[in-house]
């Protein structure tokens, strides 16, 4: 499939191949890469022929090759050789540093039981061999259980709880649709794919687009009517455009004796959640909220793509919830380029028993919730489940001292002396410097590996492309050769190579094998109209909707075990979708909501390395209202200080009146070096875990702002 192109300012002859973004995104878009030698990539682009990703991908992913050729990547293992954090290494071979670390591993296990050791990982790479291999290690030894809930909890959590399957209307139908409402997610910087598909159906449709958010971002900028809303009040919002449909007669009432469980409880409940009861919550008008309840209500092919960001909050479950209600009243599931759509991640999974070594699971052994790094680093007793102190550590695909909530607490558990951290990373990150061994990684072109499409509908292959520099090797040799030095290499699922076990995941879909579908490419999994749309039913037993959910009872797409119980106060959650303040509300000590909003050339703390993004992002800033930066004598660029009873930060006040005033931002994850004081924005962000079923509420914090 390799083919040959002109490219301006190459040789005349530039090798195309074939692979898929790795990083954690929704769109996971099939990519054409320029291999200018064995070595060397050229610029990146979409692949045109793949119907999701249709030739279009991020800015910061098409100029890849600042990633991989960077001159500061970690190109050989590395042994602390000072103070935790102080940054004094010795170079040891690969040998010597796996050595050393299955010593330490056999130590920690020898003094509190296996339960001691914790592989920590997420999604920084989203490749199903070199991402989730470390649980096989994990299961082999029986190491602490590891509960990855950052990311969709929230989210997910709020879906199922109403569709009862983590799948919805096909995205590419927002190309049919006459009306696209993107609720909760700035997919120009996040998942630009929706854009291309939103904009097609505006430009051959007529279509109108809504966007729903908490500041004018530039996806709010691409919008025909567009709602900027407080912070965690979606479900408020949701609740009164159901009001004016049922109040309007557009509630499509034989569709929901049809398919929802009970509509006429619903009607009853929304009585008292008028457009003015909403507007004092969320902020928005009540023309606004009537205006959009009536294009939606007259609109039949109206597509719902709801995202993560508005369900980053303590109430994002209800929030989610509330807004997949709005598409259920209106019934528009019932036409092409309607609906709604979250994930299609209930429809693509693959059997990976031998790759996850999930027969070897003990049901006894804990799990860990990962959002709460800094709480188990610091032996928080809620937070270890009655178990051992966390003593040592393997991980890969993640950078906590910097993404993690409550920073200085992930911080400080790092530093402790009877703590040992293998990191395995590209870059010497945040983590990367507390550790006591550093092993080089290498990137997603430089080793074999298959994707999922959460945001679509493709599996695609991401074969080895280059090689890499001398010295990095890939997650899968650190978990094999760890499996061989901690007496486990002979348990099912290990000695084999990555070809081998996507050859397993693919046969056991009757996708063929790596051989075959390299030519391929990519694979649609799209289920039929009827199933996508649940004209078939919902996916619950009963086949409805969900408007009265059993919030601790019905399954979940991430439920935590059983033995870690129900999160946060889920007596609070509401019978029917609703406004409830579970989140931190504003007081008079803390008179700002904070949102931790992506950056469009970061991705949580990818790329923050490359020139590119580091120039167009310039230095972290805070989105504040004018009128808000009056009262407090800020100037434009003044340095503020952000705090609340987890610390404080020092950003740079940008004035910005595309947000509510009491509301404040501030886009991307920097690095922590790059803020004055060391440490980054994770300072102000909480680590408990909120109903029902745990996740990070990252955009929901209370903090005061005052002149630094």
């Amino acid at each position: 499939m390799n083919q040959h192109a002109k490219i301006a300012g190459q040789p005349s002859k530039v090798r195309i191949g074939h692979s898929a973004c790795p990083h954690d995104c929704p769109s996971t878009c099939a990519l054409d890469v320029e291999l200018l030698d064995e070595r060397t990539i050229g610029r990146v682009h979409g692949a045109k022929g793949n119907s999701y990703t249709a030739g279009v991908i991020c800015a910061k992913v098409a100029r890849y090759a600042e990633r991989v050729h960077h001159p500061d990547r970690l190109l050989k293992p590395l042994v602390r050789a000072g103070g935790k954090g102080e940054e004094v290494w010795r170079e040891a071979s690969w040998d010597a540093a796996l050595d050393l670390v299955a010593e330490k591993f056999i130590a920690a296990e020898e003094r509190y039981g296996s339960e001691t050791v914790w592989p920590y990982f997420y999604a920084g790479t989203m490749g199903l061999v070199q991402r989730d291999g470390i649980e096989r290690l994990r299961h082999a030894k029986k190491y602490s259980g590891f509960f990855g809930s950052i990311c969709t909890n929230l989210a997910w959590t709020g879906w199922m709880m109403g569709a009862g399957k983590l799948a919805g209307a096909d995205p590419r139908e927002m190309a049919k649709s006459d009306c696209v409402v993107i609720w909760g997610t700035n997919a120009v910087v996040t998942q630009v794919n929706v854009m291309t598909h939103a904009v097609k159906a505006r430009k051959e449709r007529g279509a109108k687009i809504v966007v729903i958010d908490i500041y004018d971002n530039a996806t709010m900028k691409q919008a025909d009517m567009g709602l900027i809303l407080k912070p965690g009040t979606d479900g408020a919002l949701a609740c009164a455009v159901m009001h004016v449909l049922f109040r309007e007669d557009l509630a499509d009432r034989a569709y929901l004796e049809k398919y929802s469980d009970d509509p006429a409880g619903l009607e009853e409940h929304l009585r008292t959640r008028t457009p003015e009861w909403a507007a004092a919550i969320t902020g928005l008008s009540v023309e606004e909220i009537e205006a959009f309840a009536r294009l939606i209500g007259t609109t039949r092919r109206t597509f719902f793509r709801l995202g993560y960001g508005f369900a980053r909050q303590r109430n994002g479950s209800i929030n989610m919830h509330a807004a997949l209600s709005v598409a259920t009243v209106t019934g528009c599931w019932q036409y092409e380029g309607g609906g709604a759509f979250h994930s299609n991640s209930g429809i693509l999974k693959f059997n990976t028993e031998l790759l996850e070594g999930t027969r070897m699971r003990d049901p006894s052994v804990r799990y860990l919730d990962h959002s709460r790094i800094g709480p188990v680093l610091m032996g928080h007793e809620d937070a270890l489940f009655g178990g051992p102190p966390v003593t040592a550590m393997l991980i890969q695909n993640t950078n906590p001292a910097n993404v993690a909530p409550e920073q200085r607490l992930v911080v400080e558990g790092f530093r402790r002396e009877n703590l040992f951290t293998c990191v395995h990373e590209q870059f010497m990150t945040d983590t990367a410097k507390l550790a006591d061994v550093v092993l080089p990684a290498t990137m997603f072109l430089e080793h074999d590996d298959i994707y999922k499409g959460g945001g679509n509908q493709h599996v695609t292959l991401g074969p080895k492309l280059i090689d890499p520099p001398e010295g990095p090797r890939t997650n899968h040799y650190v978990i094999e050769e760890l499996a061989k030095r901690l007496g486990v290499a002979d348990r099912p699922g290990f000695r084999m190579t990555e070809r081998e076990h996507i050859d397993v995941m693919l046969d056991k879909k009757g996708l063929g094998t790596f051989d075959t579908f390299k030519e391929q490419r990519w694979a649609d999994l799209q289920p039929e109209f009827e199933d996508a749309h649940f004209l078939n039913g919902f996916g619950h037993a009963d086949g409805k909707f969900r408007f009265r959910p059993d919030w601790t009872g019905q399954a979940a797409a991430n439920r935590p075990p059983r033995s870690m119980g129900i999160f946060g106060p889920y007596q609070r959650l509401p019978e029917f979708p609703d406004h409830v303040d579970l989140i931190e509300v504003a007081d008079a000590e803390h008179p700002f909501r904070l949102a931790t909003s992506p950056a469009r050339s970061y991705l949580n703390s990818s790329f923050a390395e490359t020139p590119t993004s580091k120039a167009r992002e310039g230095r972290p800033e805070l989105l504040i209202h004018p009128d808000d930066a009056a009262a407090l004598s800020v100037g434009d660029g003044d340095r503020v200080e952000v705090g609340n009873l987890r610390g404080e930060v020092v950003l740079h006040a940008k004035f910005f009146d595309g947000v509510k005033r009491g509301v404040v931002i501030a886009e991307g994850i920097w690095p922590n070096s790059a803020h004055e004081r060391g440490e980054g924005i994770n300072v102000l962000t909480g680590a408990d875990a909120p109903a029902p079923y745990g996740g990070a509420a990252v955009h929901d914090n209370k903090v005061w702002v005052r002149a630094a």
